[in-house]
Order: C-alpha cells, then structure tokens, then sequence
C-alpha cells in the first residue's frame, strides 16, 4: 500500500497561534504518525498439553513476537504491537500462535476494514477469534485480540514494540528504548543545630578532652569545631545543613567523638534520628530546641556490638527548612524556583509544550557489526518532570514526533533538552559492562523569551564542547508553545523575587566569610544534584547518572580559563555601547562636527534651565533606543552561541584543564606550567585590584587627615564650593562647569587638569603594606573567589 507524499509538516508551525483548549490540540505540535496497534490478550484451548506458544504479529516485513511460555494451552501475554504505516506497502495483518517454530493457527485481518480510534476514545474492547490454518479452515483454538488504527498520542504508545525498533531483541533492550515520563525527588535542607552535650565520659580522664560531633545523612557527612570549652559538658552553638530526599529512607547518624591524637579519634556516643518524625520548618520563626540521648558502642567478645545507654545526652534543634529552594542547578538555567513545601508554593500561571519533531545530520556515535551508527534519543527536563522519548535505532535523521506538557509557575525558567546517543541495546549492559550514552547536544530555552500561545519551531545546532574543543554533531529540530492565562500575573511575577522570600528575609548560611558561604552552598547543590541523580537511576529503565548530571551542568563550577575569558568579554560586550558613547562625546567635546556640537550646547542649556525635562529626556532616549533595536530582535528563542563562549579559539591546553579530574590526573611538570600561568594571571588581577583600592583609598583620605595639607586644601575648597553655590546659584555653576567641559579644542591644555592633579596626589595605604605579604594575601583572596567567574573577570 504506497502513501501520498506528504508537505513539509514545520513550515505550518511557525509563528503560528492557536486558540482553544490545552486539551483540543493535544499533539498539534508535531506530525501525526499513523500506526497500527495490536493488543495480542491471550489465547485459550490452544490444542496440545506440551505447547510453548507464543505470538508473532506480522506486517509486511516487520514482525514482533511476544513472551514465550512453557506447557500452557490458555497463556496470558497483554502486549501491544505499534508498526508505522510510513513504510508498509501490504495490505494485510497476520497474526501467527506458535508453538517453538510450527505453526499451531493464525488470524488474518484485512487493512482497509480495521477501525481508526481517536485518542480520546475510550480504548477498544478486544475480541475472540478463531484460529486457521494455512488453508483458511478453522482449527481448535481462540485468540483474544484488539486491534486499531491511531497515532502515537494513543496511550499505548509508549508502552508498545515499536517496527522502528524491529532490530532491537531482549526484554531488557526494549525497555531502554521505550519513551518514559519521570519526576525528580522532592528535595529538603535539613538544619542541624548543635547546641550542647552534657555529662559526657571521656576515655582518658587526666586530659582535657577536644569534642566535637559529626553528622551523616547518607553519603553526606559534616562535622563542627572543636568545642572551645575542653570539659564534659561542651558547648558548640553551630548549624550543620543536609539535604534530604523525600521519603526519608536513610536516618540522621550522630556522633559524639574525642579527638585524641592527631590521627585518632574515640567515640562518646552515638545518637540516631528518623527524619520523618522531625519537625518542619515554613518560616522564620524560632524551632524547639531539644534533648537527645546518647548510646556507646561497645565491643563483645570481638566482634559482636551491643549498645548501652548511659546518662550522657546532646541537646539540639532539628528540622526540616520548607520556605527555601533547595538548588540542584544554577539559577540562570532552573526550571524551577518554588519552596521545598506545597503550602508556599503557588498555583500555576500557564502551560508549556515542547514538541520534538526531529533531528538531521547526526554524525555516527558508534561502531555497531562492524559499520558507524546512532541510535538517538532525547531528554527533556523541566522543573521536577523530566521526559525521555523512544529511542530510534541506527538512524543518523530520527524522527520522533513525541509531545509533552509542563505547568508553569514561573516565566524566568528555562527548559533544557539534550540528545543522547543509547549505549546500552544489543548486550551493552552485560555484567561487568562500563557503557555510558554519549553525549550529542544540549538546547535551553528560556520561556521569558516566548510570546504567548506562539508557535515557535526552529531547528538548533547541536554542539559538545570536548577536550579536543567545540564539534557540532546535527540539528534538532523542536516546537514551543508558552501559553499563560493572565498578563496580569506574569507582569506581577516580574516584580517579584527570583527565589522564595526567605532566601532574603534569613539566608541560609548566615555565618562565616562570603567565600565560606559560597563554597557551602555549591556543596549543598552538589549533593542535591547527586541525590537527583541516585534517585532517576534507580527508576526502570534507569535515567543514567552521566544523563543527569549533563543536563544539570554539575561540574560548571570549576577552574576553566575559558569561562574567565569568556565572562571578561561578556563584560565588554555589554559595557561597548557606554564605550561607544564615549567616545561620541569626545568627539563632541573635540568639535569633530561643529554643527553636531552646537545643537549639544543647545540641548544642554535647555536641560539647564528646565530641569523638569531631564528624566523624562533620558526615558525617551531610552524608549527610542528600545524602539530602533526593536528590528534586530531574536526572531527565534536565542541559543548557544560559540564566539561568546570561546570555545571556538581556546588552546588545547586550556581545554585539557577544563576536563582535568579533580584533584588533577596529570603529571607533575603540566600541573607546574598551568600553576605558573595561573600565578601570572593573578599577578594581573593584583594589580587591577590594587589600583581600583588606591583610587578608593586616595577618596578615603579626603577626609581621614592621612594627609594633613590635601585634607586642608580640600575643606578650603568645600567652603569656597558652598560660598559659590549660594551666591551664584547652582543652575550657573552647571551651566559654566557644561561649557567649559564641551569648550573649543583651542583652549584646552595637554597637561592634566588641576581637580585631576590634586586627586592623584592623594596618598594610599598601599604605602603600608609589606609587598611580598600582600602579594601571597591577594593570591589567597583570588584563589579564593575563582569559583564565582563573574567576580575574576570584573578585575581582569
């Protein structure tokens, strides 16, 4: 049976709008596939007591067999066969009951005469039919069927065989080829507040003993100060803060310990605590504190442990924090900014589809029976629902045509897609086996960006950036839809806070250096992204660890001389239009055009004496700014772009210290060259740093008396200013201090002027400081900061 020819199904997508129900346009992103489903049910009084029956569905050239049993003439399958009617040119359906490799009766269906079924139909009732021979007579035995016509929105879809996945053979392969919908663990920060512990038994009474405690929670482990008061009844006063999955599988294990010698450390009690019995924590306001018993753990007869309860006991506050956010990826790309608990939480504001069409110019991932192929799939995240479609096997221009739905609760979030490359079909997953799906490319759309109800259909590049450097590998092709009910509540969310207000009102970490806080929150979301990870593993089939963690951009916190060189442009990309509006003004200042610079002396004098005008000046210029660029706006959702990376010119050196382990796996003598660079990197920063803290010292010393005769100059001058002022007015002095700045290029001097001169002869502090120490100490303090590259690159 030969199909029509179809159009080109994305030129009718783009900038498309489309009115109605969520519900009414269920897959409207994408092209309808038509496919044939058959749900083979069971059989009964198949003839025979030693059969091993099993059922072959065939069409055309594809065919699918169920499970096989052994010895049962009324077997049970339940299993859905799904074939794509774009590549089948017969016109009839067989459906074979086999028993090992004879035939034992079949069941043929004529095409034309099976019923379609739209999605929102309740599904078809299946039917007995009796089976025939190769003659057409009938023999002893029925089979249970139910058979349609429909499209991949059917709900069978995702659970069926598929023909595109014909070559695919294993139970377990067909798993990991099936299109699967998975939701991320809802995340807690758990605030452990250590207080005290009193009456506590040291093993050694002639010292004074060094007490501190340690937390585990999982892999998770914390441990406080040493108590600064060396007695038995020690007093710490410090927060230890976890990160908890719900529901709370794994307890709260603490540890009271003596730390003895350097290397050694004696247990005084243990305490364990199930964490869905604590409390939990919406706002601000102060938590019972509360006492806890400890137990030590003794040993008996060598091997055996017993736990005796004694009098010793630690008094703590705990609980679970529900007001905050707990990050498992940065801000800038999170599709999800809500409070842990669902009383905070508020209702949606709009729905969100993303249709995944297809994908073009893939290049071969794998050797695969001796010849290059892919065999791709997509994973879609967005807050806590992540999806992953099917898989299409050995195809270097998959088409999917998969749709999913998200609700929205905020605009400023991002989706992110990536393409993968499936590892684990036809006995990668042996035992023993170390496969891991490539990595294709990553998409991230940010919803702000989107109108509403618009159809935007766009194809992307797919690019990886690798130690060898950036390599584009295809194009995804993708459909997004944003559609909000209420401008008003999307203009209201905008005035709101990024994150839940108590990430404001009372901060998380409260105590220690801002380099302290940052490193303790990009612990924080290190382990929340690995409980994600841990917990979409464990799901049939797996979301694969190296899958998480790409669409989380787990290690995106670490040393890259990419990233700085990358930020430093940022930075002068976006100072570039007040770079070039100096230099206008200089031109202006050196009457480049005389005509030009007289309508600024005009311009100016009126801004003077009506200074009513200035604001609404400065908003209109902006308004008209806004309007001319109107016409270079994105037309598309922007995407990744490599010059802005540098990812397009790094060296191969860089490169390989990007994708260095950590710590580092490569030889001393590489390690020693990238630790010079580095120093004369931040002998650059120091001096940047330093000169910005002269400029502010020399501010400084105005009015500290550093310098007695400067800081006499300066009060004279401010009682001269304030005599000026009064008497001429300050519109005057504006005005003369304007034409003097803008005056003819004849009156002005090479030589500095006398405000500039006075300024750079303003002593700093750097006069006390003893080089060599600040050297090591401004190396300190940029080692420090290297994990916030926003921070380098401003003094780059």
């Amino acid at each position: 049976m030969q199909r029509p020819p179809q159009e080109d199904f994305s030129a009718h997508l783009d900038g498309r709008k489309v009115t109605g129900d969520v519900l009414t346009r269920t897959y409207d992103l994408v092209e309808q596939v038509q496919y044939l489903y058959v749900r083979v049910v069971q059989a009964k009084d198949l003839p025979g007591k030693d059969l091993d029956p099993y059922v072959e569905v065939r069409l055309g050239n594809y065919s699918g067999t169920t499970r096989h049993f052994v010895k049962k003439t009324n077997p049970e399958w339940n299993q859905v066969f799904a074939f794509s009617m774009d590549r089948i040119q017969v016109s009839v359906l067989e459906v074979n009951v086999k028993d090992k490799d004879d035939s034992v009766g079949r069941v043929m269906f004529d095409l034309n005469e099976i019923p379609k079924r739209v999605p929102w139909d309740s599904p078809l009732a299946p039917q007995w039919y009796r089976l025939e021979d190769g003659s057409g007579c009938k023999v002893k035995g029925e089979l249970m069927l139910a058979f349609w016509m429909g499209t991949q929105a059917d709900e069978a879809f995702p659970e069926s065989w598929h023909s595109d996945a014909a070559t695919v053979s294993g139970a377990d392969a067909l798993v990991n080829i099936r299109s699967k919908v998975y939701h991320s663990p809802k995340l807690w920060y758990l605030r452990v507040n250590v207080i005290e512990a009193q009456d506590l038994i040291p093993g050694d009474r002639s010292r004074f003993p060094e007490v501190y405690v340690k937390a585990i929670l999982g892999n998770q482990e914390l441990i406080t100060k040493v108590s600064r008061s060396k007695t038995i009844n020690p007093i710490w006063n410090e927060d230890l803060i976890f990160v908890a999955a719900e529901p709370f599988e794994e307890p709260l294990i603490l540890s009271v310990e003596d730390r003895v010698a350097p290397n050694k450390d004696v247990i005084l009690g243990k305490c364990l605590i199930h964490l869905q019995y604590i409390e939990r924590r919406l706002d601000h306001r102060p938590m019972n504190s509360k006492w806890y018993n400890l137990e030590k753990h003794v040993i008996v007869e060598g091997e055996k442990e017993e736990e005796i309860n004694f009098a010793s006991r630690i008094h703590m506050s705990l609980y679970l924090e529900g007001g905050y956010h707990v990050l498992d990826e940065s801000t800038n790309s999170s599709g999800d900014l809500r409070p842990t608990a669902k009383q905070l939480q508020k209702s949606s504001i709009g729905i969100l589809e993303l249709g995944i069409l297809n994908a073009r110019g893939l290049l071969p991932m794998k050797t695969k029976d001796g010849r290059a192929s892919t065999d791709a799939y997509c994973v879609a995240k967005y807050g806590h629902k992540w999806v992953q479609t099917r898989t299409i096997i050995d195809s270097l221009a998959p088409k999917w045509n998969e749709q999913y739905t998200w609700e929205v609760f905020d605009p400023c979030t991002v989706i992110t897609i990536g393409v993968f490359d499936n590892c684990h079909l036809h006995g990668g997953d042996k035992p023993g086996g170390q496969a891991r799906d490539s990595r294709i490319g990553k998409v991230r759309i940010r919803l702000s960006a989107l109108e509403t109800d618009r159809v935007y259909s766009h194809s992307y590049p797919l690019l990886v950036f690798q130690s060898t450097g950036v390599k584009k590998i295809g194009e995804i092709h993708l459909a997004v839809r944003f559609t909000f009910s209420s401008l008003m509540n999307m203009m209201h969310l905008f005035s709101q806070p990024l994150l839940p207000k108590m990430h404001y009102i009372h901060p998380l970490i409260v105590e220690g250096s801002w380099n302290d806080k940052q490193t303790k929150m990009d612990n924080l979301r290190r382990q929340a992204s690995q409980m994600v990870s841990m917990w979409l593993s464990r799901a049939e089939p797996p979301l694969r660890k190296e899958i998480v963690e790409y669409m989380l951009d787990v290690k995106s916190d670490m040393w890259s001389m990419r990233k700085i060189r990358a930020n430093f442009l940022r930075i002068m990309d976006v100072l570039g239009g007040l770079i070039a509006i100096r230099k206008w003004f200089d031109q202006i200042c050196n009457w480049k055009n005389p005509i030009t610079t007289l309508v600024i002396h005009v311009l100016y004098l009126i801004l003077v004496l009506y200074p009513k005008c200035i604001l609404p000046t400065i908003f209109l210029s902006l308004t008209l700014i806004v309007v001319w660029n109107y016409r270079y706006r994105h037309r598309h959702p922007p995407f990744i772009d490599i010059r802005l990376s540098c990812a397009d010119d790094a060296h191969p050196d860089e490169l390989d210290e990007e994708f260095d382990t950590f710590p580092t796996s490569r030889p001393t003598d590489i390690v020693r060259i990238r630790y010079d660079r580095l120093k004369s990197i931040v002998g650059s920063i120091q001096n940047v740093a330093g000169d910005i803290a002269n400029q502010l010292e020399r501010l400084d010393s105005l009015l500290s008396w550093r310098d007695p005769t400067a800081t006499k100059l300066f009060v004279i001058s401010c009682l001269i200013a304030v005599i000026v002022l009064y008497f001429m007015g300050f519109r005057v002095v504006i005005l003369v201090t304007g034409f003097y700045v803008l005056r003819h290029p004849w009156f002005h001097h090479n030589l500095p002027s006398a405000p500039l001169n006075f300024f750079t002869r303003l002593p700093a502090r750097i006069d006390y400081a003893m080089s060599s120490t600040c050297y090591l100490l401004s190396i300190v303090v940029i080692l420090g900061i290297t994990k916030n590259n926003a921070c380098i690159s401003l003094v780059y």
